[in-house]
């Protein structure tokens, strides 16, 4: 799985990410940020993440969300040309009060829908959620869900009901989807805060992803309706 290099403590104070109204993120805090390109197998099913490249920023920059900019993935102000409305429609509710749970004999297995970004990780090897309620599975079951890049999926070890994480540096990745023929969200790694318009913060998970098309029906998340549009970052 790939990463990026941690920028170090001197900016950890002040990382995070900040919708504006209507208009772009703006990130803070010296974020490292890469282009993550879903790897699919020869049945087409995601298996990976692979790191095409590393973009250059400044301490602090603006990545597009209402998908019209010319300069993708940062902002170039088209939101303003177009009238984007970039309305916050997203739960606020903390994760595990969205989260459905199944128990399965090694693992237990929390699952918030409307957090679905659509990488599909969780289809290869058998869908994840029959996967849980095998036994001799957990590697498979600790792989999918820890490459589910919204964080949709988390699978808990249930003696210690402690969350099996991936972990990664705080650090940004720009999705790109080759099967699906679509460029998909923000994948918001490492614990870095997301803050809405309003100044509420969100709740900080190690795994987010951000809209990008600007047609999530669940801003300012991915929910997947980059795929159903054909979204391209071009």
């Amino acid at each position: 799985m790939s990463d990026a290099q941690d920028p170090g403590p001197h900016s950890a104070s002040t990382r995070g990410v900040r919708v504006s109204e209507n208009g772009p993120y703006v990130v803070t805090g010296n974020v490292p940020l890469t282009q993550q390109v879903i790897v699919t197998d020869a049945r087409g099913q995601s298996v990976d993440w692979w790191q095409q490249r590393t973009y250059d920023t400044d301490e602090t920059y603006a990545l597009c969300r209402c998908g019209q900019s010319a300069n993708k993935p940062f902002c170039d102000r088209s939101h303003e040309r177009v009238g984007f409305d970039g309305t916050e429609t997203a739960s606020r509710l903390p994760y595990l009060e969205q989260a459905d749970e199944q128990d399965g004999p090694e693992l237990t297995l929390t699952d918030a829908q409307p957090l679905c970004a659509f990488a599909r990780f969780c289809d290869a090897d058998g869908q994840v959620w029959n996967l849980v309620e095998e036994e001799g599975t957990a590697d498979i079951v600790e792989r999918e869900t820890a490459r589910c890049p919204s964080g949709r999926l988390v699978a808990w070890n249930p003696a210690e009901r402690r969350p099996v994480e991936p972990a990664f540096p705080p650090s940004i990745g720009i999705v790109e989807d080759p099967q699906e023929g679509a460029s998909g969200g923000i994948w918001v790694r490492g614990g870095i805060p997301v803050t809405s318009a309003d100044g509420t913060p969100y709740e900080v998970r190690n795994r987010v992803t951000l809209c990008r098309c600007g047609a999530s029906r669940n801003k300012p998340f991915c929910d997947g309706t980059h795929a159903a549009i054909g979204f391209k970052d071009a």
